[in-house]
């Protein structure tokens, strides 16, 4: 199995790369609880997310 290279560190844990990866499909009961009640918005694809942690560049809603 190739390792993907991440643009920086903690990127294995954004939503922009967990849902290139399927992991809405694969695990939803964990995506849904990421992304229930947003309280950040990402500012480079507009994905939100409970924590800003899931987030690229998150900005308080």
């Amino acid at each position: 199995m190739v390792k993907a290279r991440m643009p920086h560190a903690g990127h294995d844990k954004h939503l922009c790369y967990l849902v290139n990866i399927g992991f809405q499909h694969s695990n939803a009961k964990e995506y849904k609880a990421l992304v229930r009640e947003p309280k950040y918005m990402c500012a480079m694809c507009g994905r939100t997310a409970v924590s800003g942690q899931n987030l690229c560049k998150p900005v308080r809603l």
